[in-house]
């Protein structure tokens, strides 16, 4: 029997980009039926068919039939699989498989447990070594535009290959992914059977087992180096480990390997990263308590209009009025897809000084594997127009901005923020309603004060945020295979 489990930019152009998304892909109902409900001769409320008041004012009712149902995965043009069911099975064996990390124990399951809701529970990640920022849930990936707290990948297939080769996530290379596939009978039948032939990997002498082109600034190889020396307490090791003619290990493997060969393994590092988004697009929270109340609003069916408590409707007004929740967390997937710094409290593991989004545009600037580059399969596409408008360095975005999240399945999720600051929802919302923990910022927004919220409205609001938990998924088409 399966087991199922609960769903829970340039800053002009990109947020432009995230209106238009926004309010066109918000899933309205027809002209005629909005009309029923907007007509509400009887009083300040909006009404359904049948003439009976809704729970909600006619302004909410408005907001409501904007931000439900969450509409089908788009399909990513710079991604050829991205729709294939036998690359997402691939990607479901790969994305359980520890054979690609370091030492053989690390998988993207390690962080993204299918019966956790595709998290840890942890404040801070932990792979290889211990991470600076909480592990992001994977609901609803596809519709996303930046990947990651600092948004320092632009495709769902990008994001995936960036842990593998991070010292701090596997701590692995490409050309030991490559070998991890090619000495695995099963991998290895599924891979060719999607993408073709691999390589000659058994030539030792020319593809080593393990290899990678390490950037000179890789930060997480000096963060993973810091780990090691603390761990140690030898403050003296690798002292001048990025100075004058260092090659890091897997740099020298990679630099000896010549260029085709470079250009083989990378060409299946790349393919295991579209593999791995073609199951994680799978990932979808959808059919939430709110959604069958927008349904009913829709539809002019009270029953569905009772899917909503009365709390949770009380928190829905707040949550597009009175809180202004809706100011960053809009559309249908509760979230305007840009970075903010909320002033979030600083907690014990994680960077004082994170700079957030200002380092993940340099980083998105330098990617090896980007929307424009080569190994997408559709470089010239729209789908490189958030790119093209990514602001000059040094502007736009000030440090300790990060990601506004998406609250589809939010309950199911904790702890909450890009460090794992607070451990429920009641936390988070009695932070945004007092400010009293919150960290002193550089930002100009406004919406940042206090929302003055009665502790009957923070209730209410928890509540909402709870109806965003989507119907349970079947667990066993994303656990891991019985091989």
């Amino acid at each position: 029997m399966s087991r199922t489990l609960p769903t829970a930019g340039a800053r002009p152009a990109a947020l432009a980009l995230g209106v238009l998304w926004a309010f066109s892909a918000c899933g309205d109902g027809p002209a005629p039926q909005r009309d029923a409900l907007t007509a509400s001769p009887a009083g300040p409320h909006g009404g359904f068919a049948g003439g009976s008041p809704a729970p909600i004012s006619a302004a909410a009712v408005q907001a409501a039939l904007r931000m439900s149902p969450v509409p089908p995965a788009p399909v990513d043009p710079t991604n050829l699989f991205d729709a294939d069911p036998q690359a997402a099975e691939l990607g479901r064996l790969l994305f359980h498989s520890t054979a690609l990390s370091k030492d053989g124990d690390v998988s993207c399951a390690t962080c993204h447990l299918p019966e956790q809701s595709f998290v840890d529970g942890r404040r801070l990640a932990l792979g290889v070594l211990p991470l600076e920022r909480h592990t992001m849930p994977l609901w609803n990936l596809a519709h996303q535009r930046w990947f990651f707290w600092d948004g320092r990948a632009d495709s769902l297939w990008s994001q995936s290959l960036v842990p593998i080769e991070d010292p701090l996530e596997h701590a692995f290379t490409r050309a030991g992914v490559a070998h991890a596939i090619h000495d695995d009978a099963e991998l290895r039948q599924r891979y060719e059977r999607v993408f073709g032939a691999l390589p000659p990997l058994e030539d030792a002498l020319r593809f080593p087992a393990i290899a990678r082109p390490v950037p000179a600034n890789d930060r997480a190889h000096q963060l993973a180096d810091e780990h090691a020396r603390a761990k140690r307490g030898d403050e003296e090791h690798h002292t001048h480990l990025f100075g004058s003619g260092f090659r890091h290990p897997h740099q020298r493997a990679w630099d000896a390997m010549a260029a085709e060969d470079q250009e083989a393994v990378t060409s299946v590092f790349v393919n295991v990263g579209k593999a791995l988004a073609a199951f994680q697009r799978l990932i979808e929270s959808r059919d939430a308590p709110f959604d069958r109340f927008v349904a009913g609003l829709r539809e002019g069916d009270p029953a569905g209009v009772a899917s909503l408590s009365d709390s949770a409707a009380r928190g829905f007004e707040l949550f597009v009025g009175k809180a202004r929740c809706i100011s960053c967390h809009g559309g249908p997937l509760f979230t305007d897809l840009e970075f903010h710094d909320t002033g979030v409290p600083e907690v014990p593991g994680a960077p004082v000084d994170d700079p957030g989004r200002a380092r993940g545009l340099e980083a998105l600037r330098a990617f090896e594997f980007g929307v424009r580059s080569r190994w997408s399969d559709d470089p010239e596409g729209p789908a490189g127009v958030k790119v093209d408008f990514l602001p000059a360095a040094g502007h736009a975005h000030g440090p300790g901005e990060f990601k506004t999240p998406s609250l589809r399945s939010v309950a199911s999720t904790p702890p909450y923020m890009h460090n794992g600051a607070f451990e429920t929802l009641e936390e988070v919302v009695s932070f945004y309603a007092t400010r009293e923990t919150a960290r002193a910022t550089g930002t100009t927004e406004k919406i940042l004060v206090p929302l003055g919220l009665t502790k009957e409205e923070q209730a209410d609001l928890v509540a909402f945020l709870r109806s965003l938990t989507g119907a349970p998924l079947d667990l066993a088409r994303f656990a891991a295979p019985n091989r």
